[in-house]
């Protein structure tokens, strides 16, 4: 039943109390718990890395209606995509002991989880810790929504991302011919240009208009946005948008970065008459409305890994007692690319 000898309890990390402005240590607690056994169809689950991701400011801020999750309460543990190794499950389980997984239960050592709800990893990816790249919702946007098309001028913002580190590079891949981004880091937009091939960074709070710089860098007009931030920035792509744009949004860091927003609403004040005259389509990407592109991105994914064709831009922090000072650096976009904790195994 189960690999070895088990501890008899484990660390979780708990949501202490709400926050009014951007989490701090003290809204978290590290829990230390009895550790469960599987009972018919379930796995006990020992976490060898999970993601830290924006997402969780809008659950813990407890404004959910429309999402797929449910909010955090003080005292819930909280949760996020998560890989591990089965270490003990009951007879007659599909995933036995040793089985590598997937699942939404990150946030401990150790998580038990129902078998149907947990996803078995082979060697598709050349890095188990792949599985956590946000690649999959920008590829889906790229080839569901915004159809990009070669020699497309592609607009990224929040650029240096988890998501938007990967929606470059893939837009790139898939034919477009210019691709710009956008950060609030004079260091991040060097390394968007030089690894990861961006052709021009706008830099956020540089004393210039987003509006302004987009204008000099795209003087004949975007035709492809991935949007992960709104606000300015959505409304500086109106402004560029060439005919027949077509517009993927995929986040709200706007809102769900703003001082004592509850993450759930991200106003931005655009021009609807340029999005009349000039047919741009404007939709939002729902990853449950699309259910083979996490597949048909894993594939493309690892084959884009092993050629080199790609990087996966991530940072490892380890130990779980770092995870809520990962999600305050986060808030703070000290780090490029996505954030995962790392736990010994």
């Amino acid at each position: 039943m189960a690999t070895a000898a088990l501890p008899r309890t484990a660390r979780e990390i708990r949501l202490a109390a709400r926050p009014e402005g951007p989490p701090e240590r003290a809204h978290f607690t590290v829990a230390e718990v009895a550790l469960p056994e599987p009972g018919p169809g379930q796995v006990l689950v020992r976490n060898r890395h999970f993601l830290v991701f924006p997402g969780l400011l809008t659950l813990i801020g407890g404004a959910v209606e429309g999402l797929p999750l449910p909010s955090l309460s003080p005292g819930d543990a909280l949760f996020g995509p998560a890989v591990g190794e089965v270490v003990a499950a009951p007879a007659g389980s599909p995933l036995g002991p040793g089985a590598l997984v997937s699942h939404l239960l990150g946030w401990r050592e150790y998580a038990l989880v129902d078998a149907a709800d947990c996803t078995p990893l082979d060697d598709t990816l050349p890095d188990p810790v792949a599985h956590l790249a946000q690649g999959s919702a920008p590829y889906g946007a790229l080839t569901r929504l915004a159809g990009v098309r070669p020699g497309d001028t592609v607009l990224v913002t929040g650029a240096a991302g988890a998501v938007g580190t990967l929606a470059g590079q893939t837009a790139r891949l898939l034919g477009a011919g210019r691709v710009i981004g956008t950060t609030g880091s004079a260091e991040k937009a060097e390394r968007l240009v030089a690894e990861l091939g961006y052709d021009a960074v706008l830099l956020r709070g540089s004393g210039r208009p987003i509006a302004e710089q987009l204008a000099g860098a795209a003087p004949g007009g975007i035709d492809v946005l991935v949007d992960t931030v709104g606000g300015e920035q959505l409304a500086a792509a109106v402004g560029a948008a060439r005919h027949g744009a077509r517009f993927a949004l995929l986040g709200a860091l706007s809102g769900q970065l703003a001082p004592g927003s509850a993450g759930a609403c991200a106003p931005a004040e655009i021009d609807s008459f340029r999005l009349v005259v000039r047919g741009v389509s404007v939709r939002g990407y729902l990853g449950t409305e699309h259910p083979g592109v996490e597949q048909e991105w894993t594939g493309r994914f690892g084959a884009w890994l092993r050629s080199g064709e790609i990087r996966f831009p991530h940072v490892r922090i380890p130990g779980i007692d770092r995870a809520p000072q990962a999600l305050r650096e986060l808030t703070q976009g000290r780090h490029f690319g996505a954030v995962v904790v790392e736990l010994p195994h």
